[in-house]
Order: structure tokens, then C-alpha cells, then sequence
């Protein structure tokens, strides 16, 4: 069985196919970065116009190899959460493709698909699991007893952390997206040269909250000199303090659920140092394993949803006019 996936919930358009038999055959990615980042940060206005030019451009590449529109059997899309009208563009277009196609269409969800991304490499991923779902917008520690029943553990009660990576990343005068430039600066940063708080780290729950420590890092580089190398020390500050407030709260999670095996993913799991102290800290305090996924598959793909399409292609529907997304839409309860 062959689906083709749909992904247009931000800034990023993407298709892919995925075979059930032969894995991932095409993924296709269209970035918005540079458009963006004129202005610093996403403009959704702009972003599903560009989608709308995006998604005829990738599917016309994609139909010109392998004879691959004849082949499709299942045409999933991003139904939510992400922006309304980046997920309308999606949302029309597939099902209209379905229509025209006379395929089936499924709506999947956005987090759902990037919770089971590291699967796309690792088939071996058993349930259950802890998985630290880390986003731009959503930051969340999740229980994932079995496909399509999970668990909200810990949830963001402001900015979420990829969020408060950009910001902190733009106050230092870096360009959009900020995280991987944040990470980049701070790989040069003195270790300690600042002491950043770990806010909610001693609450008895699992939720997050990093909008005090981005207004902390924001008061910091108004008093600091503003050398290159002071900026470094302060991204070196700030994402220790960001990685260790992950940590700490997912080890708890962990520990509550008795479980052994963590899954990082979202487009912050694409951070080195987060990989790393995970994988010491998974080892050593619960001699379990870590998976995320690879690089391509850490940000928003088509790769993804192509895959979940292939474990939900039960739920596929005939082609009907009926285009559903939901914005707001919760892991913990998948219907619509």
C-alpha cells in the first residue's frame, strides 16, 4: 500500500510517499526560512500563500517519477494543530486530489506524526514510551501507551521551547529560524560564565514554563557588552539551562511510569547537546534507549505523515467535499 502525505501546518510544504512494503520512496520539502525571515518570525498570511504555490510545484515533481500518481492508494494530510489557513491549503488539495483521484483521504495529527517519526528509521520502537515532544510551539512530555492512545504528562504553560529559542536567538541579532543559530553560537560559549535560572524544576508536576527564563535572558544581554563573545556565553547559558529543565522533568517522567525507553521528538530534538545528555541520562539512571529521529525528520515533513497514513490506513475514507482541520486539536483525544 502506497501513501502519499501532505504536510502544511506552519511554513514548511511537504509531500512524500511511503510504500508499507518498501519504506519512504519520495520526500519532498519546500522552506519558507528565507521569506520569513525579512520579518523575523512567521507571517501566517504569507505562509499559506506560499503553500498554495508550493503544493503544485512539489506534487508536479513528484507525479514525474516512477509513474507514482497511478500507484497511490491513501492520501493523508495534516488536519492539526497549526495554523488555520496553512492547514486549509493542505486540507483542500488533498481532499480535492482524492475527489479527483477517486482515492481515499485521511486526516492525521501534526504531533501524532512527529511523536512516531523516529519509527521512520527505528521499526524496532516498542510501546509504551515517554516520548518529550519539542517544538516551536509545543513542549510536552507524553505517555505513549499504543498507537493512537497517549497520555499528556506535562504540557507548556507559556512559550513553548522552540519559541523561547528563537526569541532569545533574535535578541542576540541572529537570524530566523534562531534555534540551530542559537546552538551554533553557543557551541563557543564559556561554560558557567553566566547562571541562568531552571524555572518549575522543583514542582511536583511535570509542566514547563520558559517565558521567565527568555525575559531573564533578555534582561542579561541588555547589561552585557555585546562582544561576540559575551552574546556566546549567554547562548551557552541559555541552552543549558533550556536542556536541563527538558531533562530533569522528562527523568520524572520516566521514573513515575516506570518505563525505560524515551523517544525525543519535534524540531528541538534536532539540538546535539539535547541528544547527548539524554542518551547519558537515560543509560545511566534507567539502562534504557533513546530514539529520535534523523535530522530530515526532526522539523515539519511529509515523510511523517506519509507514515502515519500507512499505521491509520484503516481509517481512510472514501473522497468526500467535506475538508476537516482543527487547529486546536489534542494528542490526548485524536477525534474529530
Amino acid at each position: 500500500m502506497r501513501i502519499l502525505g501532505i504536510e502544511t501546518s506552519c511554513d514548511d510544504t511537504g509531500i512524500a510517499v511511503y510504500d508499507s512494503k518498501e519504506g519512504l520512496l519520495i520526500n519532498e520539502i519546500y522552506s519558507q526560512k528565507k521569506l520569513h525571515n525579512m520579518y523575523g518570525g512567521i507571517i501566517p498570511e504569507l505562509a499559506s500563500r506560499e503553500h498554495m504555490t508550493a503544493i503544485v510545484f512539489l506534487l508536479e515533481k513528484i507525479f514525474r517519477k516512477k509513474n507514482i500518481a497511478k500507484s497511490i492508494d491513501i492520501i493523508a494530510y495534516t488536519a492539526g494543530p497549526g495554523l488555520v489557513g496553512s492547514l486549509l491549503v493542505g486540507a483542500t488539495f488533498a481532499c480535492s486530489l482524492g475527489l479527483s483521484l477517486n482515492i481515499p483521504v485521511l486526516p492525521v495529527h501534526h504531533m501524532e506524526a512527529h511523536l512516531l517519526s523516529p519509527m521512520l528509521d527505528f521499526k524496532s520502537i516498542k510501546f509504551p514510551f515517554i516520548t518529550l515532544l519539542v517544538s516551536g510551539k509545543h513542549t510536552q512530555i507524553i505517555g505513549a501507551h499504543r498507537l493512537g492512545e497517549y497520555e499528556i504528562l506535562g504540557n507548556c504553560l507559556d512559550d513553548a521551547a522552540g519559541e523561547a529559542f528563537d526569541k532569545t536567538a533574535k535578541l542576540l541579532g541572529l537570524k530566523y529560524p534562531g534555534g540551530f543559530e542559537l546552538s551554533k553560537l553557543a557551541c563557543k560559549g564559556i561554560k558557567d560564565s553566566f547562571c541562568f535560572p531552571r524555572p518549575m524544576i522543583y514542582h511536583s508536576d511535570l509542566n514547563f514554563s520558559f517565558s521567565g527564563l527568555k525575559t531573564f535572558a533578555a534582561q542579561t544581554i541588555k547589561k552585557c557588552d555585546q562582544s561576540i563573545q559575551e552574546k556566546a556565553n549567554i547562548a551557552r547559558a541559555f541552552e543549558d539551562a533550556v536542556i536541563d529543565i527538558l531533562l530533569i522533568k522528562t527523568k520524572k517522567a520516566l521514573k513515575k511510569k516506570k518505563w525505560n525507553r524515551l523517544v525525543i521528538a519535534g524540531g528541538v530534538s534536532a539540538n546535539y547537546k539535547l541528544r547527548k545528555k539524554s542518551e547519558k541520562m537515560v543509560k545511566k539512571y534507567f539502562s534504557g534507549t533513546v530514539f529520535y529521529s534523523r535530522l530530515e525528520f526532526c522539523t515539519d515533513n511529509g515523510a511523517m505523515i506519509a507514515y502515519l497514513g500507512s499505521l491509520r490506513s484503516k481509517e481512510a475514507q472514501k473522497p468526500q467535499l467535506e475538508i476537516l482541520v482543527k487547529p486546536k486539536w489534542s494528542i490526548s483525544d485524536l477525534s474529530f
